[in-house]
């Protein structure tokens, strides 16, 4: 083979790997489908579907137009430089020269991302990007479900998917972030990056939305809502957990030339071991969550999620046996932190703060503890206890709760963020779509009031077209 078809191979090998990884990042949005789809009811299975479905659009459109530069022009700012761009000098320094190759290459109109027989790696890594960025605003979508505006919701999901989220990536997800440089911040699974900014995103804007109708008796103590479809909303997590394994199998480094895998902070590692771990990440996890809730079925499969979030920031340096105690604990103690939320008024569909939120920020912590001292590359500092705390808090409140809370309380004040209670009694598929997601089947409100109206002569009544909007 002569020395160009090496080097191509090489290169093929890195195209192919992250292409084929973004691919399989898409079962996770399969599987907020279904999982979103089953946890509404019957009146709102089609709106909630819709809308997560277009979360695929606004934040793919949005990372192509502003998204993926802001990824590149926000490592320095503002610690240790500017905001990059059209503007900026490169010859400032090698740090800033280096950075400009990647800043170029993420315009919208370079020809990095058009077709060209001269670059196929700029296209694949935007392609991942895009997926990591919709995976964050899914996280979002499943919290607000039965009464957020659509039009409020892809708002947010940009804001979030294409810009928060995307600082947060820049400033601890990236070789030149100052996270990275300055505090030796270690995250290889995006935990406080993806999940801990989407987690207290969407609590800040749950404060804002309000619980949904019913939710609440009148001294304030929570009524359970179900999920109406409890097994298409076990079989959507197991899509996510399928997902997942290409998540984290995007977050490796292997480039052409390279001799090794690494981590985006130059610490060595193999694919195989993110097999291992996260596979006992999610054992433990669903262990954990089975015997904290008593062997409730939602909880139970959620924990699978909430352990591998929990250990997702060490993953590449853990021991299997110090992953199972942590993704355990995280596990365990998910179930009880989302009813707590609940207690204090938040209505939070699908448990996205305790499962994301509060996780992530535990994994991010612990791991400056569990792996203190770990080297990292060169100019990096070591993993360190103050510089994981720092990051994480920076990451949830400045990246996540203020700006969810922001954003929310300004469609609030116009009357954008929630759709009106007679809407949402009615149901979003109705008010939204105008149709139902089950037409030929009968629902239990519908038979009830059928039952109800059992006439003197033994005739059932037929129910009131009220009635029927209201199933």
């Amino acid at each position: 083979m002569s020395p160009e078809a090496q080097e191509f191979l090489g290169t093929f090998a890195s195209e192919t790997f992250y292409y084929w990884a973004s691919v399989f990042m898409l079962l996770i949005h399969a599987g907020f489908l279904a999982y979103e789809g089953g946890a509404s009811r019957t009146k709102n299975v089609l709106a909630t579907m819709v809308k997560n479905l277009l979360t695929l659009a606004s934040v793919g459109l949005a990372f192509f137009f502003f998204g993926w530069w802001v990824y590149n022009a926000f490592p320095l700012f503002p610690v240790t430089g500017g905001i990059l761009g059209p503007w900026t000098n490169p010859e400032q320094s090698e740090t800033i020269q280096s950075a400009m190759e990647l800043v170029e290459a993420s315009y919208p109109w370079s020809p990095a991302l058009a077709p060209n027989t001269g670059d196929h790696l700029t296209g694949v890594f935007f392609f991942a990007f895009a997926l990591f960025a919709m995976t964050t605003a899914s996280i979002l979508s499943g919290a607000l479900i039965e009464r957020v505006k659509v039009g409020a919701y892809l708002v947010l999901s940009v804001v979030l998917g294409a810009f928060t989220w995307v600082v947060g990536a820049a400033w601890g997800w990236n070789p030149f972030g100052w996270f990275v440089t300055n505090l030796g911040y270690h995250d290889f699974g995006c935990s406080a990056i993806v999940h801990g900014i989407s987690g207290f995103f969407a609590l800040g804007v749950l404060i804002n939305l309000g619980p949904r109708v019913g939710k609440y008796d009148e001294a304030g103590n929570p009524r359970p809502i179900l999920p109406h479809n409890l097994p298409l909303t076990m079989v959507g997590l197991m899509l996510i957990f399928v997902g997942f394994y290409a998540f984290l199998a995007a977050c490796v480094i292997f480039l052409p030339g390279y001799t090794g895998e690494t981590t985006i902070y130059g610490t060595p590692m193999t694919l195989a071991s993110i097999g291992v771990n996260t596979t006992l990440a999610l054992a433990a996890g669903l262990v954990g969550a089975y015997i904290s809730s008593r062997s409730e079925p939602f909880f139970t499969i959620s924990g699978g999620l909430a352990g591998i979030i929990t250990v997702g920031a060490g993953l590449d340096l853990y021991h299997p046996a110090l992953v199972i105690v942590l993704a355990f604990a995280g596990a365990f103690l998910m179930p009880k932190v989302i009813v707590a939320i609940e207690k204090a008024g938040i209505d939070d569909a699908v448990g996205a703060v305790g499962v994301h939120g509060v996780c992530r920020l535990l994994g991010a912590v612990l791991t400056g503890i569990f792996a203190a001292g770990y080297p990292q590359g060169a100019d990096i500092p070591p993993i360190n206890f103050v510089g994981q705390l720092i990051g994480a808090l920076v990451s949830v409140v400045l990246l996540g709760f203020i700006p969810g809370y922001g954003v929310s309380w300004l469609l609030k004040r116009f009357n954008l963020l929630r759709v009106s209670r007679e809407e949402e009694v009615m149901g979003l598929d109705i008010a939204d779509l105008g149709i139902e997601g089950y037409p030929e089947y009968p629902t239990m409100t519908l038979i009830s009031s059928i039952t109800k109206g059992v006439g003197g002569n033994g005739t059932p009544q037929a129910p009131t077209s009220s009635e029927l909007a209201m199933d």
